[in-house]
């Protein structure tokens, strides 16, 4: 049996990027281990916590992971302002790198694990969470001698092809088409290409646990609730495969 941990930035994202990756480990008998390092939430934490933390819980359960962390940490938010940090807890992206990737690899020592899921240097679309992702996951790792790092990412034309099915099936996206081409990574930097079909509607269920983001306002709380109700087969087909990049070091020669 081998040990996965998985780092996320916020709930939500460890299943649009690896929850079928996950829901196929453990159905073929690993440990799957989630982190996420904020807890989704822009403002001060609610009374009785982060509803968001309680979704990806939910989440978890759903793809049958056995163990689900927070690293502390408040959503950095995504666009040219950078809002002041919450009193509670710093934001994300102004976090210490040193101290986050110790946070994270104090787990990785407790766990051992064979394999740790971060993401690429683009952060996927470039989001200021999903980047330091990256810089702490390899430092962790590199602290506590993990070997095997993959880079959860995209090919750029599989991106590409996405939004156009996503718009041709009616659903309300929209990007520009130009930005794509540089997001995610080229295909020549994947080594890991998974088939998840078979865990599609395990996968579109774990999705539907997040209720806070497929009931919000805007582009991408549409693009999560239309997602969730999609015929199986059809979220299947746009969500039925899982790509990851191996770091330089971890490549076969």
């Amino acid at each position: 049996m081998a040990t996965i941990v998985a780092l996320h930035a916020h709930p939500d994202d460890e299943v649009l990027l690896t929850g079928g990756t996950l829901a196929r480990a453990v159905a073929e008998g690993h440990r799957v281990v989630i982190v996420v390092a904020t807890d989704g939430v822009i403002g001060p934490l609610p009374p009785r916590g982060s509803p968001r933390l309680d979704e990806l819980r939910a989440s978890a359960a759903i793809l049958g992971a056995h163990r689900v962390e927070h690293l502390g940490y408040a959503d950095s938010g995504h666009g040219r302002l950078l809002y002041p940090d919450p009193p509670d807890r710093t934001r994300f992206a102004r976090a210490d790198l040193d101290e986050a990737a110790e946070r994270l690899a104090a787990l990785l020592r407790d766990e051992r694990p064979d394999v740790l899921l971060t993401y690429d240097a683009n952060g996927g679309y470039g989001h200021r969470d999903h980047v330091k992702v990256h810089r702490v996951g390899a430092l962790a790792a590199e602290l506590a001698g993990v070997e095997r790092v993959l880079e959860a990412t995209m090919p750029r034309d599989v991106v590409v092809r996405l939004v156009r099915l996503i718009r041709a099936l009616g659903i309300p996206f929209r990007y520009d088409e130009n930005a794509l081409h540089n997001v995610y990574s080229p295909a020549s930097a994947i080594t890991h290409r998974v088939n998840v079909r078979r865990f599609a509607r395990q996968k579109q269920a774990a999705l539907a646990a997040h209720h806070s983001v497929i009931n919000a306002s805007g582009r991408s709380g549409g693009v999560m609730r239309a997602l969730t109700r999609v015929p199986a087969p059809v979220f299947g087909l746009l969500l039925g495969h899982e790509w990851f990049a191996a770091q330089p070091s971890d490549r076969t020669p």
